[in-house]
């Protein structure tokens, strides 16, 4: 799904065109490609509770690579240094395996770079009172467009303003995994389970699971009912 941004002078076309999770991930997708980068994560750091402890709010890293990096250094990986609105944003090269104490060891940067995330550009994004972390990586180092890291910043600031009750709602309720909700978004798109399982690369008994565990978690009596009671909440 290709989703146009619009420019800052459009405001009332960009609030209702980002009206759901759907909107959110292919607005994100279409900016990643934009500035050559690969991969994108937006995160939220819940500070009321662990300082490390971070909710993925959209990503399109595979599954298995969520599991195996986990959420704490996710979370750290988002502030090593994020870039602010008008500073200029500092890539982290893992093939270099640096160790940032406190936030990092060299493993972990390894890990990353065993992962394909080769390059990565943290940036801080502000949505009204609210500050998220966007990351944006790359599978070679040098592929990503600095220049446009800061333009891309300022519409995503810009873009996520417009919806601030989406984002609270997918930090404060949000009950489904990753791959539930990707199972969701897919079944919600039209696809089959099969389709679903040839795109996310697991078996179709797997893909029932974990929508059945969706419906069970949102209370809903079937597929129908589930996905909307996701689109309601905010969900996808």
């Amino acid at each position: 799904m290709q989703l146009a941004l619009a420019a800052p002078s459009q405001p009332n076309q960009l609030a209702v065109r980002l009206a759901s999770r759907g909107d959110l991930t292919a607005f994100l997708m279409d900016l990643t490609a934009e500035i050559g980068a690969d991969a994108y994560m937006l995160v939220a750091i819940l500070h009321d509770q662990d300082q490390n402890a971070a909710r993925i709010l959209a990503s399109n890293w595979i599954h298995d690579a969520i599991e195996l990096v986990g959420h704490r250094l996710i979370a750290n990986l988002a502030q090593v240094p994020a870039a602010g609105l008008g500073a200029r944003p500092r890539g982290l090269l893992t093939a270099e395996a640096p160790a940032l104490p406190g936030l990092l060891t060299g493993e972990e940067v390894k890990l990353l770079d065993v992962l394909g995330h080769r390059e990565i550009y943290p940036l801080r994004v502000q949505a009204g009172r609210h500050r998220y972390f966007l990351l944006f990586s790359a599978e070679e180092t040098g592929r990503i467009d600095q220049a446009a890291l800061t333009g891309a910043q300022v519409r995503c600031c810009y873009a996520l303003s417009q919806i601030p009750g989406l984002l609270r709602a997918a930090v404060a309720q949000d009950p489904l995994s990753d791959r539930e909700r990707e199972c969701l978004i897919w079944v919600s798109e039209g696809k089959t389970t099969d389709e679903v399982a040839l795109i996310l690369g697991v078996s179709g008994n797997t893909v029932n699971s974990y929508i059945t565990h969706a419906i069970q978690k949102l209370s809903a009596s079937n597929r129908a009912m589930a996905i909307a009671t996701a689109i309601r909440s905010g969900i996808i």
